[in-house]
């Protein structure tokens, strides 16, 4: 009731600003577009934060469709990983950050939040869901500290600000069409109407499929379509804003190996399609009635490595907002937006069980059972802020108000007659239910911080706090199968809560000199448990939730940093330094491989695990002696390590790990990263490398995988005008441009203490050498 009301409100001021806006009889200049911003990338001067901005420049060394999310790879401190060449497939998109991983840092878009980052989606999308890249205005980075508007419940560490680009002042159409390896096909086009009294729009949409590149020979077909269309008027006294997004995206999926697997069957292993007779055969041996049609394998593999596809990822997200920015009075503005987003998604896989055709004559029965994940999101929020300049401080006060629906179920289908394609939405009745669960997120957040600047400019200083409560209530259904779920497989009914009335932040930022300045900055957060059915607490089964639930507290950081920048002329000079306490950490006690069926029958529960302490340093360097030459290099130093040993319990049995010491999970030490720009007339090329050192998926440290280079190259020519059309350009991406091959992303449900036989099932390979062609027009 409190957020519709609020909503109403928000909507309300949205159309009153758009109103008095559209009243005043000359708008406003308009800025100047950001998308013609020539630097890689721009350090945060005047921050009292480490923050670094990515500008669409940079994306050029990337292959046209590239999730913004992957380019941020070569800023320091950053990994992201992902299976794929274009960094867009959902399930192995992942990121770490000073030691934070993906789901523990903040995510917005023009000031909408998206969520944590998770694959099994519960509060937000990716951004690569949310926005085409080609309409991306700039990426801000806040490495350690995010800040206290930032609207997330997950930002234990720092935050990705995503901004949209604006409609341009003038008319124009704009085409590219990309050609690639593995039958990549992408088309992307977008309509500007120009600036007319205030008014401004653009509507855009692109289409992109690609093949896997393992070897799956049928169903390895990965598609995306997308449209994003912005509207904004400006007057002499405020903005409106509209923003939608469509987003349908289904994706053929890759399989996570084991360092066993690697060794026996290659990067490149994948299912059995399309010899679906072969597959058979060889599931026929895990399903006791069919044992007499079971074919052992003959070569490499080993049963458990058997399936047909590695499934199919479908997700259709719808997003809008409506945002107002009035000045009240020249010291006083406002700012509101109201969103809303949903999302229906699934995940279809080929497993082993018995499909029995109805009969008495078993014959034509198979091994074969179709796994049907299926998600849903129904979110609807408010964003809005007051800030007030009042002498030398700068006050600012916020709110955040969310309601949120989400659902996760999984169904199995036991009448497979054969093989077909799993990229779309099963229709009918399951036969049987696994789990089926919905859970309502209420998250109130409110923040107030004043920033005060004396000595000219010299000196800043801001402090103040966040308030947030969120609260997630979750019950187990009965679902739509012909047989709902038993109870040792059905999640469990029940409430978390995190909430913190006082979370403060403090920062000082001293010029020191014309170009040098120095800072430093606290911070404190919490983050709400998480959802999904693989990450959060409530997705075991209801007799653990009941012996667990009332002992979780909810995780929380303690995050000093400090460092220096020069800025002068060519260079730019970021250096900075910090510890964080990571306290509460979440862990997952998983007996089950990622490659079977995930449910409470494995098991699994989750526990508070003691704290983890991170301490580095990193140096971000952007030298442009000439117009034509940008040049910038990074490195960092991360050492993050736990703090306790580990007591590892399965079922009755417990035992002390020794953990105490041992740097965490997935969270290389050393990272290093370089790249060159250059531009001369209508020709530019980029050239990015980057080192990313060991990372470990194991608490002991005794599994991981060694550190590794990769290069990414990008060559293109800009033609001059020709009439109507304002310039053609032809391009060529060569990503992963030595052929590494390593070990990409780390599936983070399946990680466990050791791993002395290199049998956990818990990395994705990268992919190879691939090249990609593009020509773009400007009409």
């Amino acid at each position: 009731m409190l957020l519709r009301s609020a909503s109403v409100v928000a909507i309300a001021a949205s159309l009153m600003l758009a109103a008095q806006a559209h009243a005043a009889d000359a708008p406003a200049p308009a800025a100047a577009d950001n998308t013609e911003l020539d630097a890689v990338v721009i350090v945060g001067a005047g921050q009292t934060r480490s923050v670094s901005t990515l500008v669409p420049a940079h994306l050029e060394v990337l292959p046209p469709g590239s999730s913004v999310q992957k380019a941020l790879n070569f800023l320091p401190g950053v990994s992201a990983q992902s299976i794929d060449a274009l960094g867009v497939n959902e399930q192995s998109l992942t990121l770490q950050v000073r030691g934070f991983n993906t789901t523990h840092l903040g995510y917005s878009l023009d000031g909408m939040p998206l969520g944590d980052g998770a694959y099994n989606n519960y509060n937000g999308l990716t951004i690569s869901r949310a926005l085409i890249s080609e309409n991306l205005g700039r990426a801000d980075l806040a490495t350690g500290i995010a800040g206290l508007s930032i609207p997330s419940t997950s930002n234990l560490g720092g935050a990705l600000i995503y901004v949209s680009n604006d409609p341009k002042k003038d008319m124009g159409l704009s085409v590219s069409q990309s050609f690639g390896s593995e039958d990549t096909y992408r088309t992307f086009v977008r309509v500007d109407t120009g600036e007319h009294k205030g008014w401004s729009a653009y509507l855009s949409g692109h289409y992109a499929q690609q093949d896997l590149f393992v070897n799956q020979g049928a169903y390895n077909k990965s598609t995306g379509k997308q449209f994003n269309g912005k509207v904004t008027y400006k007057g002499e006294r405020g903005q409106l804003t509209a923003f939608v997004d469509l987003s349908r995206t289904n994706q053929a999926d890759d399989a996570y190996l084991s360092k066993d697997m690697l060794n026996r069957l290659g990067w490149d292993w994948a299912g059995y399609a399309p010899d679906w007779n072969k597959y058979v055969s060889r599931a026929a041996c895990s399903v006791a009635s069919q044992a007499s049609k079971c074919v052992q394998p003959t070569g490499p593999e080993k049963l458990s490595d058997i399936t047909f596809t590695n499934g199919q990822i479908l997700r259709n997200d719808d997003l809008f907002y409506i945002a107002g920015d009035y000045n009240i009075t020249p010291t006083l503005k406002a700012h509101a937006q109201v969103y809303r987003h949903t999302d229906k998604g699934a995940g279809n896989n080929f497993i082993t069980g018995l499909s029995n055709q109805g009969t008495t004559d078993t014959s034509d029965d198979l091994p074969v059972q179709i796994r049907d994940t299926r998600y849903t999101i129904e979110r609807d929020g408010v964003v809005a802020s007051l800030s007030w300049n009042i002498g030398f401080n700068h006050i600012q006060a916020g709110l955040w108000l969310e309601q949120n629906t989400s659902s996760a179920a999984r169904y199995i289908w036991t009448n497979v007659t054969g093989p077909f394609s799993l990229a779309q939405f099963l229709k009918g009745r399951p036969d049987t239910a696994q789990w089926v669960q919905s859970t309502d997120w209420n998250t109130q957040q409110f923040y107030i911080q004043d920033t005060i600047t004396l000595l000219n400019d010299a000196l800043s200083i801001d402090f103040g706090f966040k308030s947030t409560n969120a609260k997630s209530n979750a019950r187990a259904l009965p679902g739509i199968a012909k047989a709902p779920a038993a109870a040792a497989t059905q999640f469990a009914t029940g409430s978390l809560k995190a909430s913190d009335n006082f979370l403060p932040e403090a920062g000082v930022r001293w010029r020191i000199a014309e170009g040098h300045e120095v800072f430093a900055s606290y911070a404190e957060n919490m983050a709400m448990f998480q959802g999904g059915f693989k990450l959060g607490p409530q997705s075991v089964s209801q007799a653990v939730w009941d012996a667990q639930g009332r002992y979780l507290e909810p995780e929380t950081s303690t995050s000093f940093e400090g460092g220096y920048r020069y800025i002068s002329g060519p260079l730019q000079v970021s250096i900075s330094a910090y510890e964080v306490d990571f306290n509460n950490r979440l862990l997952q006690y998983n007996p089950c491989p990622t490659n079977q069926q995930q449910n409470p029958g494995c098991g699994n529960s989750f526990h508070n695990a003691g704290s983890v302490t991170s301490k580095g340093a990193e140096i971000g360097v952007m030298w442009r002696p000439t117009a034509w030459l940008n040049w910038y290099n990074s490195a960092s130093y991360n050492k993050s390590t736990y703090d306790e040993d580990l007591n590892w319990c399965t079922g009755a049995t417990c035992v002390i790990k020794k953990t105490a010491g041992k740097q965490q999970v997935d969270t290389p030490k050393e990272m290093f990263a370089s790249m060159l720009m250059l531009k001369q007339g209508g020709f530019s090329a980029s050239l990015q490398g980057k080192y990313t050192g060991r990372r470990y998926y194991t608490y002991t440290n005794d599994q991981g995988f060694g550190g590794y280079t990769t290069f990414d190259l990008g060559v293109s020519y800009k033609f001059e005008d020709v009439g109507f059309m304002k310039g053609a350009k032809a391009s060529l991406n060569v990503t992963n441009l030595t052929n590494k091959r390593y070990a990409s992303n780390f599936d983070g449900s399946v990680y466990a203490p050791d791993d002395a036989a290199g049998a956990i099932v818990v990395f994705h390979s990268s992919a190879p050498r691939q090249f990609f062609g593009t020509l773009s027009f400007d009409f």
